[in-house]
């Protein structure tokens, strides 16, 4: 079914109008199979487009295009790399608007969550255009004194840098700002759910004066075989890969067989833990951001909240309140603050987590209900009283589901935090800073946020530990995952 036009009344583009090809060394390529994919406005469950649908061979021509605008991009001084990169910057900055309805149109986010994106990643741009006249060598002597240690850091070269669909331009360009400002050319392939975001990106490098084929899009239905025709290229020196940890095993051992280096950002089950002495307005209001920001579909979204039992009540009672306050509906709709998920396999794997939980003696305090309506809409939801067992606590839930457990003491809570596989990001509120540091330190997890909920900063290391992820990305470390360090003995 094709959306009409009155769903799309408001927005500042024509869908139908929007660059769906695949972006192969600065041209718009049908692809070679004909074929094209349906992108899904989750808001209605509607069609607002079709994408290309790329094969092997369109995936390798890619490679062609990123192999041989590689020598010329690495050799641009890193002042004009640099300048491209603000170009970017300020490009998306003054589109903003259309980006963001662009983002709800096919994400389903809300417009403010949207907006919030774009300026998210648009400022990945503007901090890896500094740190591209940053890469600073080292020359020191030997301790032996027989002879100079030159150090230098060079681009990795061809890089393949795959997305989810949670931050369709976040993610992208998370990715694309430092293998650029690295001197590195690379292709992307973005989600299937959301190709449109990063098709009309491409648009926007080219202004900005990106080289034909430093930057290549295609999107494909047939992801794993065009990933893994990629990576046993021997060409391509880098993976750069956001998702599931159960997809990124699986790309691990695709990328040992050609030992191509490997930056991860994979699965989260981030606690979110609430001591008695915590601000409990403060602790609301950094619940509210760490579970809702894009409606829980976020892979640092508090999943599992520990709750100290002399604060649990007033907290669970405060969270429901709020959960059940917000706005629920269409995603790009001005005044909608949660809209759908998705598409409806996440509509029925939440819910049968929430009805799981339940069974096993969970309290829903608010929400829970699966929406009879066009498009994919779960009510936000609070439970309580979740068992440690519970199948709810041990995923991911991705979407707007707070499940709230007790605890008596520190040492109980650092062990039932740390109680997973993965480790992206934690949470702790106190107001007992001492406390607050000691328990950070003691997490498993790449990243805590204390006393707040919101760590996410292109200006710090992103990444997690044990099963989520390997490497870091935003800071200076991020340029360093597409930099090869060269050592030169040298005498003089």
């Amino acid at each position: 079914m094709t959306a009409t036009t009155s769903s799309f009344a408001n927005l500042l583009f024509e869908p139908e109008t929007l660059p769906g090809d695949l972006w192969i060394n600065g041209a718009w390529k049908a692809g070679a199979t004909g074929k094209r994919i349906d992108v899904i406005d989750p808001s209605t469950a509607e069609v607002i487009t079709s994408v290309a649908d790329a094969s092997v061979e369109d995936a390798i021509s890619a490679v062609d295009a990123a192999y041989a605008a590689g020598p010329a991009w690495a050799a641009t001084p890193p002042r004009q790399r640099a300048e491209v990169l603000r170009r970017c910057y300020v490009l998306m900055m003054e589109r903003q608007e259309i980006l963001a309805q662009l983002i709800s149109l096919e994400n389903g986010k809300s417009l403010g969550d949207a907006r919030g994106e774009v300026a998210y990643a648009a400022e990945f741009f503007r901090w890896f255009s500094e740190e591209a006249v940053r890469l600073n060598g080292e020359i020191y002597t030997a301790p032996s004194g027989a002879n100079r240690i030159i150090v230098q850091h060079q681009p990795i070269g061809v890089s393949v840098l795959v997305t989810p669909w949670n931050f369709p331009a976040a993610m992208a360009t998370r990715k694309i700002a430092p293998a650029l400002a690295a001197g590195c050319t690379c292709v992307l392939k973005p989600a299937t759910e959301t190709p449109l975001t990063a098709y009309y990106l491409a648009d926007i490098y080219r202004e900005a004066g990106v080289p034909a084929g430093v930057v290549n899009v295609i999107t494909t239905s047939r992801s794993g075989a065009t990933v893994s025709a990629m990576l046993h290229d021997s060409r391509v020196r880098k993976l750069s890969f956001t998702g599931s940890t159960e997809v990124g095993r699986k790309l691990l051992h695709e990328a040992a067989d050609t030992v191509i280096s490997c930056s991860m950002e994979l699965g989260g089950n981030a606690p979110f833990i609430v001591f008695d002495d915590a601000d409990l307005n403060a602790a609301l209001d950094g619940a509210m951001i760490a579970k809702m920001r894009n409606g829980g579909e976020a892979c640092t979204a508090a999943n599992r909240f520990y709750v100290q039992r002399g604060i649990a009540e007033a907290f669970s009672k405060g969270l429901s309140e709020r959960m059940s306050a917000l706005k629920f509906g269409i995603g790009y709709a001005p005044d909608t603050q949660c809209g759908p998920l998705i598409n409806q396999d996440a509509v029925d794997r939440i819910g049968g987590l929430i009805d799981e939980a339940v069974a096993g003696g969970a309290s829903l305090l608010s929400g829970g209900t699966v929406e009879d309506r066009p498009g994919y809409y779960l009510q936000p939801t609070v439970l309580s009283d979740v068992s440690a067992s519970a199948r709810i606590t041990r995923e991911e839930i991705f979407g707007p589901v707070a499940a709230i457990s007790t605890f008596e003491t520190e040492d109980e809570v650092i062990a039932a935090a740390n109680g997973t596989e993965f480790g992206l990001i934690s949470y702790v509120y106190t107001t007992d800073f001492a406390r607050g540091l000691r328990v950070s330190e003691k997490l498993e997890s790449g990243m805590v946020g204390l006393n707040r909920g919101l760590v996410s900063d292109p200006a710090a290391p992103f990444g997690g530990v044990k099963q989520s992820g390997l490497g870091r990305e935003g800071s200076h470390h991020g340029i360093m995952e597409f930099c090869e360090t060269k050592y030169i003995a040298a005498n003089w």
